[in-house]
């Protein structure tokens, strides 16, 4: 793959993902709410730790999807022979750990670095939102 290409495809996987993060997250927002609504004469305890759950449920599921994304890349680009690399691969990179382990090759190695972009800017999007929601949570706590 030219270094045109690596970077145009990466750009495209990357915005498939956060535009998949920016959706939910915002449907998770709405789900807080309206939780939190319902929730308002129950004890403080669930006030507090519902919302919490419901929004790292979200976090997970979208990293996951994520994950897998790249995973699937990966098999069906024909870079990685099975699941199981590919899913390995796609996290350790993801995660930003890099083991090192499984290498991608000289043409696909930018594109291979956006996975890791990706996830990098992922993990900053949802500890901001945790964030935010853990604010707004204790504030409507510390208030009533």
């Amino acid at each position: 793959m030219t270094l045109a290409n690596q970077i145009i495809w990466g750009s495209i996987y990357l915005g498939i993902c956060f535009l998949f993060e920016i959706i939910l997250l915002t449907w998770c927002t709405q789900l807080v709410r309206e939780l939190t609504l319902r929730l308002e004469n129950a004890k403080r305890f669930f006030t507090i730790a519902a919302p919490i759950c419901l929004a790292l449920g979200f976090i997970v599921a979208i990293h996951t999807f994520q994950v897998w994304l790249w995973a699937i890349v990966w098999v069906f680009g024909d870079v990685l022979t099975d699941w199981n690399t590919a899913l390995y691969f796609s996290l350790v990179t993801f995660t930003t750990l890099g083991y090192g382990d499984i290498v991608l090759g000289e043409d696909l190695r930018i594109f291979g670095a956006f996975a890791s972009v990706t996830g990098l800017l992922a993990f900053g999007l949802s500890t901001a939102f945790m964030v935010a929601l853990m604010t707004q949570v204790f504030k409507e706590e510390l208030i009533s």
